[in-house]
């Protein structure tokens, strides 16, 4: 592990300061006095571009001149009744919805990453058993693994939010159609709040590249996603992420929804709650999800890079996935359970010009292996016509074989068909309860793209805001 290095000298008042706050709060940290070394003193020059200025830090590859107690706080994280060192990655969702929380919240944490920093993976994989799994934050030096929202307001005592004001809209799920939804509103000054359990983005954020969404020839989707949360915020609308919505209930003409961190009222909801990926439900899955099993590429692949990886799927998510990780990995095997791809043509063709691709078509996966250490090393897989067995070997393995509607918590609210897609009016979105619309995957007749979900998302505030007015 990294050390934190101040360079200071004994005489020198604002060094004894800092030595006393790091000390305080239980900080290690290796002190180097400049007087006992001239070189040291050299080091202090150099970095300072001639002067003699102490104390001087070195943390995580950064220099920090003479800094005062509130910038050492914000660099290493300290609160004052407790220290969060945060161990994740740029490109890692749940990292970004822990930060979001924090920053909310206005806590101080340390984040080092495990791409910039060996030490801090290996660190990582020490505190996890092996497992490379983050975020990862050190709170008052006890260890917590990719902790939701509710969690976090547990371990550091945050009382739940509460406030009086009522909004003209609260929209549930921040993917492309909620953030549409909420964009139309605020634009047209209906308040509008967006509460995301996980992610803001959705589906969309963990896709790498988007090629059909009009005016742009090539773009991701963490892009795309991150320009749509940053319009939406510019007009005026709050977005709460890791906020999950626990029960809705409509009284006195308002919905009170009460979620894992607060209550919230709204004279009208829209949910556009998206859609999760299913499993495939055979021995060895659940055990190894998050530790050799993933649904999301965007945010695992990387983890994979000159590795050997499994794509168990047909569709286009499938195959585009597939693609992704052969940009990553060593070589990429696809399990495909029909004799030939349901993915469109056009990308079946890019597939197929990767020379790092191994396909296995007409095959069931049967079970999912794990080493003598407990660590994914393959899928047993049946060919449907001869009934063969055999085992392909890899390091990690992606499951894309369609979604989930996440409506289970509408169940008593709204009404849902049969596979839980939210019902509504023929050619409209309204749903079976006045006032509460539903946009996106989670609507029964959606189309699943991303350029359909912002249309929708224009439907359902078009629907609101004349509710509203009708009212």
């Amino acid at each position: 592990m990294e050390r934190i290095q101040m360079y200071g000298a004994d005489w020198c008042p604002d060094c004894k300061r800092a030595k006393a706050f790091l000390e305080d709060h239980g900080v290690d940290y290796e002190y180097i006095n400049i007087e006992v070394d001239e070189e040291h003193a050299r080091t202090v020059e150099k970095i300072n571009n001639g002067k003699r200025i102490i104390p001087t830090f070195h943390i995580l590859g950064k220099t920090y001149t003479n800094t005062d107690n509130r910038t050492l706080a914000q660099v290493l994280g300290i609160n004052p009744d407790f220290r969060v060192v945060f161990y994740g990655a740029d490109w890692c969702p749940d990292c970004k919805r822990a930060k979001a929380f924090l920053d909310q919240q206005e806590i101080f944490y340390q984040f080092i990453s495990i791409d910039e920093h060996e030490w801090a993976a290996q660190e990582v994989e020490k505190i996890n058993n092996g497992k490379r799994i983050i975020p990862t934050l050190i709170i008052n030096g006890k260890p917590h693994t990719n902790p939701d929202n509710k969690a976090l307001m547990d371990v550091l005592n945050l009382e739940e939010e509460k406030t009086d004001k009522v909004f003209d809209c609260i929209v549930i799920g921040a993917g492309a159609s909620g953030l549409t939804t909420a964009l139309y509103l605020q634009r047209e000054k209906f308040s509008t709040l967006v509460l995301e359990k996980r992610n803001i983005g959705g589906n969309t954020y963990i896709t790498k590249k988007i090629e059909n969404y009009p005016g742009f020839q090539s773009v991701s989707g963490p892009e795309l996603m991150d320009k749509m949360a940053e319009q939406v915020r510019a007009v005026g609308a709050e977005i709460k992420q890791g906020y999950e919505v626990k029960k809705i209930e409509h009284e006195g003409g308002f919905f009170k929804l009460e979620t894992d961190l607060g209550e919230f009222r709204g004279k009208t909801l829209v949910a556009a709650v998206g859609s999760t990926y299913r499993t495939l439900n055979i021995p060895g899955e659940r055990k190894l999800i998050g530790a050799g099993v993933h649904f999301c590429a965007t945010c695992d692949g990387p983890f994979y890079k000159g590795k050997d990886v499994i794509v168990i799927g047909g569709g286009n998510s499938a195959v585009e996935e597939g693609i992704y990780l052969s940009e990553l990995c060593k070589t990429v095997h696809i399990v495909n359970l029909k004799p030939e791809f349901s993915a469109t043509g056009a990308i079946v063709t890019k597939l197929e010009e990767r020379e790092n691709v191994v396909v296995y078509q007409n095959k069931t996966s049967l079970e999912f292996l794990a080493d003598d250490q407990g660590s994914f090393c393959g899928l047993k897989i049946k060919d449907n016509e001869s009934g063969d067995e055999e085992v392909v070997r890899a390091d990690g393995a992606f499951i894309f074989i369609g979604l989930v509607p996440n409506t289970a918590f509408l169940k008593d609210v709204v009404k849902l068909d049969e596979k839980g897609f939210i019902e509504t009016a023929c050619g409209t979105v309204e749903t079976s309860m006045p006032g509460f619309f539903a946009a996106g995957d989670a609507r029964k007749g959606a189309v699943a793209q991303v350029a359909a979900a912002t249309g929708e998302g224009v439907i359902a505030s078009f629907g609101v805001k004349e509710y509203l007015r009708s009212r």
